[in-house]
């Protein structure tokens, strides 16, 4: 058997069954009407953040990346719980004020922005986190046409990445942010273009478990920011840290220690060079925010051997969880945390497979794992599935469409 991965603590059963947020899955796929069905917990992510702000510096604001997750209820919920909110489209910024969140708490970064998407951004009271001097070019323009002060910050492309990060953003050629040399020049521009400038935005890398290497690129990102300031002749308004904090997905993964990060953060703030002495922090996360409040359930439709292999066959698949199907940035595929919903607290019978409705060998949730026997009917959960699922996966492949989603 091949092992799975980690479920997130505090999952519980109820009469054998996965309890979510208080309701059993059977009747949250009742009252959704449907399989596939991504339930979100209000209350885990309420919990997270409060573990985040006992944790972090008192100073530091908390901003959440919407392209984690941007449900709806999930972007109204995080309205009262967090500080800012980063996007990374245009229409992730239809999605935010649609939600009813103030564009003055919402910052703009990702490159390719189109020049309608500059002027929404910039006539709302955006910030956008300039990723060129072309980029900045093109916003200024726009601004002087539409007559706005606009409100630039410039992402910096550090001279380093996040140390065991999953996904590196910083460091070498990269299509994020300006490289470091060249950022000092592009402050001066903009300021003296009168523009409303909003300081420098990090972003090194995600996904990382090691507390002590998120520590020493915070540390080198204030450094960064330091230099920055001095060579531009202007302290910073504010410094977005990135993010980075990451939450264990396989087998053999251990959580982050939240609290090691926290105070090696505090010990590094008490200690600011002059050029920050003024300069706001946030930090950036998406995936810690919300990745472990979400459950994927899926129903079993057919269950079935091929030379002495069990496979459970589902309703969903990768089209909604492109990630634990292993084909979302893996190169060796692991298991997810997965489980038997309906027999959640029920003893490993047999070694199983699961996998979807598609017609691909890539359409695989989980590979030879331990599980309880499944029949027809019964729901099939894959945890962890908070962030980068229902948006971040082809959901019309092969013309199945989108799963559900419900906030309890």
């Amino acid at each position: 058997m091949k092992p799975l991965g980690p479920i997130p603590a505090g999952f519980a059963a109820l009469d054998g069954e996965l309890v979510i947020g208080g309701c059993t899955a059977s009747d949250l796929v009742a009252e959704a009407g449907r399989t596939p069905l991504f339930v979100y917990s209000r209350e885990r992510i309420a919990a997270r953040v409060a573990e985040l702000r006992s944790a972090l510096p008192r100073q530091v604001a908390l901003n959440y990346a919407v392209k984690a997750n941007p449900f709806g209820p999930v972007l109204q919920a995080m309205a009262g719980l967090v500080d800012g909110f980063d996007i990374a489209s245009g229409g992730e910024l239809a999605m935010v004020t649609a939600a009813g969140i103030d564009p003055g708490r919402v910052s703009f970064a990702g490159p390719g922005k189109r020049d309608d998407e500059l002027e929404a951004a910039i006539a709302a009271g955006v910030t956008l986190n300039l990723e060129s001097e072309g980029e900045a070019a093109r916003a200024l323009a726009i601004a002087a046409r539409i007559g706005v002060q606009p409100k630039l910050a410039v992402r910096v492309n550090p001279d380093f990445d996040l140390k065991g990060s999953g996904m590196k953003m910083g460091g070498g050629a990269k299509p994020f942010g300006v490289d470091a040399e060249r950022v000092p020049a592009l402050v001066k521009q903009l300021l003296a273009a009168g523009a409303d400038w909003r300081g420098f935005h990090i972003f090194a890398g995600s996904q990382a478990l090691d507390a002590s290497a998120i520590a020493e690129t915070q540390a080198q990102t204030l450094a960064l920011a330091a230099r920055l300031a001095a060579e531009a002749g202007a302290m910073p308004p504010k410094v977005n840290l990135g993010g980075g904090f990451g939450i264990p997905y396989f087998p053999g993964d251990e959580p982050l220690d939240l609290a090691a990060v926290g105070e090696a953060l505090g010990a590094q703030l008490e200690q600011l060079p002059a050029e920050l002495a003024d300069t706001a922090f946030c930090i950036e996360l998406g995936r810690y925010l919300v990745g472990e409040s979400g459950v994927y359930l899926t129903r079993v439709v057919d269950r079935k051997v091929s030379h002495g292999e069990v496979y459970i066959v589902t309703d969903g698949g990768l089209h909604h969880q492109l990630a634990a199907s292993g084909n979302f940035g893996t190169v060796v595929r692991r298991n997810y945390p997965v489980a038997i919903a309906s027999r959640f607290d029920a003893p490993v019978e047999e070694e199983s497979s699961v996998v979807g409705c598609l017609c691909t060998p890539l359409d695989r949730l989980a590979d030879k794992g331990g599980f309880p026997r499944a029949e027809v009917g019964d729901l099939v959960a894959v945890f962890c599935a908070g962030a980068y699922g229902a948006s971040a996966s082809p959901a019309m492949f092969l013309g199945q469409g989108p799963a559900a989603e419900i906030l309890v």
